[in-house]
């Protein structure tokens, strides 16, 4: 069995623990899965597979792919993706020192960045997957989001092996595009739904939507434009989306009512925030709304 380890340097402010802890908020997850204190997922590059073993190092993270193929350059290949993914999936290219700074003078804040101290805004790097997950997502609860998912990988997604341990790759969007709705009919979704998604695949394998073009935008007002011009896509999932996968700090799901409970619940108000409640409140936290949805998250889920 060949295996191939490095180490990657992170921030200052960063807690794998944190991170390992919100990964397991769902015991239905199936695009990865935790023992030991690692994180075990399959990553591709091409028609190559491995899996990544993510886990603490004394100077910061170790990351190792098990099942790696025999050809070397392929080795070689999977292992600059697994790398870029993990800095991508845990955000460890961007300073949080700004964050904290304005958390800590912030009453509604305060305890979350204290008690998740070093928790990262954790990516999906795939736009299909952060599409798919948000129009999944869409008016349910977080449990049956996540049993439509897992019906979803388990049914198109490309099993990967490793150690005797399935994992799974998300479904391609060539193989989504093609379907029709009646074929997505035993994931039990709504009609809707269905459609958004095959939707959402034509627009990634078309070319009409893609990452490079999102980011090539220039600012969070025009992506989102972009993404609400799709079907299916309105403010919260293309803010869910640019917030997941773009990783723009000022994206901010406004709507949320995960989002609206953690304010509730964390100022001990008597009911939700209003709108205009919120955007004031979120005057002091220009720049970094993401983080701050992210944080308040947590509380709950």
């Amino acid at each position: 069995m060949n295996r191939w380890i490095v180490e990657l340097q992170v921030p200052e402010a960063f807690c794998f623990e944190q991170n390992a802890a919100y990964l397991q908020r769902s015991a239905n997850e199936c695009m990865y899965r935790i023992e030991e204190g690692f994180v075990y997922k399959a990553i591709a590059r091409g028609d190559d597979t491995a899996v990544m073993k993510v886990g603490p190092a004394a100077g910061g993270l170790s990351l190792e792919l098990l099942e790696m193929p025999k050809n070397a350059a392929a080795c070689d290949g999977l292992m600059a993706a697994a790398v870029a993914y993990v800095r991508e999936w845990f955000d460890l290219d961007r300073d949080l020192s700004p964050f904290y700074e304005l958390a800590s003078g912030d009453r509604l804040l305060q305890e979350p960045v204290r008690q998740f101290n070093g928790l990262r805004l954790m990516g999906i790097p795939d736009l299909f997957e952060a599409l798919c997950w948000g129009i999944i997502g869409q008016q349910i609860n977080l449990a049956f989001a996540y049993t439509l998912k897992r019906r979803l990988i388990e049914s198109y997604g490309m099993p990967v092996e490793a150690e005797g341990v399935t994992y799974w790759l998300f479904p391609k969007p060539e193989l989504i595009a093609s379907l029709s709705v009646s074929d997505l009919e035993p994931l039990r979704m709504t009609v809707k739904k269905c459609e958004y998604l095959i939707g959402a695949a034509e627009a990634i394998v078309s070319g009409a939507m893609s990452k490079e073009r999102l980011n090539a935008a220039g600012s969070l007002k025009e992506a989102e434009k972009l993404l609400t011009g799709m079907r299916g896509i309105g403010p919260w999932t293309a803010h869910y989306a640019i917030m997941r996968c773009l990783r723009l700090p000022d994206a901010f799901p406004i709507d949320d009512v995960g989002l609206h409970n953690a304010v509730k619940l964390q100022l001990g108000m008597d009911r939700k925030p209003t709108k205009p409640e919120l955007i004031a409140m979120s005057e002091g936290w220009r720049g970094w709304e993401a983080y701050v949805t992210f944080y308040l998250w947590r509380l709950l889920y």
